[in-house]
């Protein structure tokens, strides 16, 4: 298994941090699974996939995660703080711009289009995940289970996870033994 230490874990969550402003996922996964190739495709997903039902937001729970593996509890105190540090200097400074400009037609139109710049980059990254799903078909019935569930059912997302479970385990398992 790879080993980072707790430097080049808060280097790399350091970038991802800096990177994505509201949603740094895509940044992740980029970084963690395309350029670092810390993990595969299919670590990252089950790695996100178990952040995700877990309490406290998923990137931190992934930061906690990543770290861990690589570098014990140093390593996960490490991608953290890489992880925090820069946005929350830079959201605190930004607070105290928006104080000031906020009235401006302009920064308020700027604002829409970073939300939109935003919702792309996250549907991006589901793609991508989904994608890498794709060479397994049987795990589409999991993929539209959930969809409809949490779309067209409206359920949330404790639901979701309690109904899907069984069967993505099943299925995941069915995969792995392949």
């Amino acid at each position: 298994m790879k080993t980072l230490t707790p430097k080049q874990l808060f280097i790399g969550f350091s970038k991802i941090g800096m990177s994505g402003f509201g949603g740094v996922l895509p940044w992740a996964r980029r970084t963690i699974v395309e350029q670092e190739k810390w993990l595969t495709s299919e670590e990252f997903s089950a790695m996100l996939g178990i952040c995700q039902i877990v309490p406290g937001p998923n990137i931190v729970n992934l930061a906690v995660c990543v770290g861990s593996r690589f570098a014990g509890v140093s390593g996960a105190l490490a991608a953290v703080l890489g992880l925090t540090l820069g946005p929350v200097a830079l959201v605190i400074l930004l607070g105290m711009l928006y104080e000031h400009y906020s009235y401006m037609p302009m920064v308020q139109g700027m604002l829409r289009g970073i939300s939109a710049v935003g919702v792309g980059l996250i549907a991006s990254t589901g793609f991508k995940m989904m994608c890498s799903e794709l060479n397994y078909p049987p795990m589409l019935i999991v993929i539209l289970f959930t969809v409809l569930a949490a779309s067209y059912f409206q359920l949330g997302l404790g639901w979701v996870v309690l109904l899907a479970s069984p069967l993505a385990f099943f299925l995941a398992r069915k995969k792995a033994n392949r």
